[in-house]
């Protein structure tokens, strides 16, 4: 069908947001606390830093942390107490002592209380696997427990209560070797891996013009907090063309968000890929812009695709661009994939430390829509067998699958449900009646999905996977889907009602919050305001982010489905 003849939720168009992504190579990311925080410590020169300041003081949660929820709480909180206390202690080191040092005193104060009731010794904190967790978490209660020792004998007004304190410790299993390590071996002029590159601040000074990075389109690893460590103080008047690009890169990031910046950016090439496959699948027969599978096939190397410009190929970002291509009529040979393969599963990496079930789901996607028209389809099949069984082996009793790149089972668990639905044997059925029923039995008294909370996002996954989980188009699944499409609903005219409302970061009432002292191109034409509270962060970075336009994209197509499936069949 084509989308002039497919009934569709009112507000955005498919043609609508895929023209909006085509022009934005960024992507639409929800301000981070975590990165926020390091260009607060060591970019204060950057356009924007009294915003990131205010940022972190109103982000603070009551209990006096940041970001979260639970144990996600704890790098975005070592993150903001660590900047805030560079921040209050700058008079020491004859600079100008920041305004409304009061609040920012106070914000550390809640927050160093929240830090050592967590890192209390004693207990046995169960962490969950972000991104650069193993670097970022030694390294910044090391940051801390510096800032307290300087506090003896230079006290800071609003701090006294910290003088002759004790001293952070760092959870259990998360002590310093690995960045020791990582350390020594970058101090010693060793390749640093693409991969570490995302947390480069961590290495301290060594990170400064480290000589083994190399910025792309100006930006470390797609990261503000790694492109400001390489960068180092200053804002490098006169500096060279690799430096001036970071400094104009930082510019653009701040000036999305009037001062907070994104975490992963850019991450336009996972950003095109997701929003591609759900609006495609919703959508048969929309024409994208051509510029949008010309991206993606450019993306491509030898090992695949990365989420984004200066980050290393992964897997998973390579078969969600395979996918992609394959529903736009564009596509190629998911030869590649090979290089990730193990002997139960495939990795997401050609090294790392935990194995990903969405990546595997993406992976049974891509190979299955290949398998066909493939020479050596008979290769391809046992792998299609191969990822089905160690699916299998990963769901959880209780039906639903978890994954490393995302706090919500819902998103590993629609991963898995479609491509089993879709390419999985016979052997599959039990398991998608399983997570059928767990979908089912989850569903809150207002109709929504949700791990901590109802969200849109997790919404729009559930009511994806009992779309596509076969065998129970009964009653039960459409009472649950409609009500799924009336919270969502609800949702919208929210989303509407707010839309002139002010923005999230106490900026004027523009898009973005634009102060008007930015610089060409620094703005992505997509609202910011209210992107916090309509896209609650669930998926893993450094800390937890939202991926904006692919959670638009996947929302529209759970209401078109329910359109297409329930509601027109009433």
């Amino acid at each position: 069908m084509s989308t002039t003849r497919t009934a569709r939720p009112a507000g955005v168009s498919p043609q609508d947001l895929l023209a909006e992504i085509a022009v934005d190579p960024m992507g639409q990311v929800t301000a981070s606390v975590y990165e926020t925080a390091r260009l607060v410590a060591s970019a204060p020169w950057l356009s924007g830093h009294r915003r990131r300041i205010e940022f972190l003081i109103r982000g603070q949660n009551p209990d006096g942390t940041w970001g979260g929820p639970g144990p996600y709480v704890l790098v975005p909180t070592l993150s903001a107490v660590e900047a805030l206390l560079t921040v209050v202690s700058a008079a020491r080191h004859g600079e100008r002592a920041v305004s409304g040092h009061s609040d920012v005193a106070g914000a550390v104060h809640r927050g160093l209380h929240a830090l050592f009731a967590r890192l209390d010794p004693q207990s046995r904190a169960v962490l969950p696997d972000t991104i650069g967790a193993e670097f970022l978490i030694p390294w910044l209660v090391g940051e801390i427990n510096r800032h307290l020792d300087a506090l003896e004998k230079h006290p800071v007004p609003g701090l006294d209560a910290w003088h002759g304190s004790g001293r952070l410790h760092t959870p259990d299993g998360w002590d310093s070797a690995p960045l020791d390590r990582l350390r020594h071996a970058a101090g010693q002029g060793h390749t640093l891996p693409p991969k570490v590159w995302h947390s480069l601040e961590a290495l301290g000074g060594i990170a400064v013009q480290a000589p083994q990075v190399r910025p792309v389109g100006g930006a470390v690893g797609c990261s503000p907090a790694a492109t400001a460590a390489w960068l180092g103080a200053g804002d490098g008047d006169g500096a060279g063309t690799e430096r001036r690009r970071a400094i104009e890169y930082l510019h653009t990031v701040q000036a999305r968000h009037d001062g907070p910046v994104p975490g992963v950016t850019p991450i336009g090439v996972f950003e095109r890929a997701w929003v591609l496959s759900a609006l495609a699948e919703a959508f048969p027969g929309t024409t994208p812009p051509r510029e949008l599978g010309h991206s993606l096939h450019a993306a491509f190397g030898d090992l695949g695709v990365p989420a984004g410009a200066g980050l290393p190929p992964d897997s998973d970002d390579t078969a969600g661009a395979l996918h992609a291509l394959a529903l736009i009529g564009r596509p190629r040979s998911p030869e590649c994939l090979w290089a990730y393969e193990s002997d139960t599963h495939f990795r997401c990496f050609t090294a790392e430390r935990t194995p990903s079930t969405s990546t595997n789901a993406h992976i049974l996607m891509a190979f299955g829509d290949h398998e066909a028209g493939a020479a050596d389809g008979a290769r391809y099949r046992r792998a299609i067998g191969k990822i089905s069984q160690w699916l299998h082996g990963q769901q959880r009793p209780d039906g639903s699958w978890i994954d490393k790149w995302h706090a919500s089972p819902y998103y590993a668990t629609v991963c898995s449900v479609s491509a089993l639905a879709r390419h999985g044997d016979a052997s599959s059925a039990v398991a998608l009646r399983a997570a059928a029923e767990w979908v089912l039995g989850t569903q809150r008294h207002d109709g929504s999905w949700g791990l901590w909370s109802g969200t849109s996002e997790e919404t729009a996954y559930a009511m994806q996977t009992l779309l596509r989980a076969p065998g129970r188009d009964d009653g039960a699944v459409r009472h649950a889907v409609l009500r799924g499409d009336a919270f969502l609903a609800a949702q919208d005219d929210v989303a509407h009602r707010d839309h002139d409302g002010p923005d999230d970061h106490g900026g004027p009432d523009t898009p973005g919050g634009h102060h008007g002292d930015g610089r060409p191109g620094e703005h992505d034409g997509h609202d910011h305001r209210g992107d916090a509270r309509r896209y609650p962060p669930l998926w893993h970075d450094k800390d937890l982010y939202a991926p904006v336009a692919v959670i638009r994209a996947e929302t529209l197509a759970a209401r078109t489905l329910a359109r297409t499936r329930i509601l027109e069949r009433q």
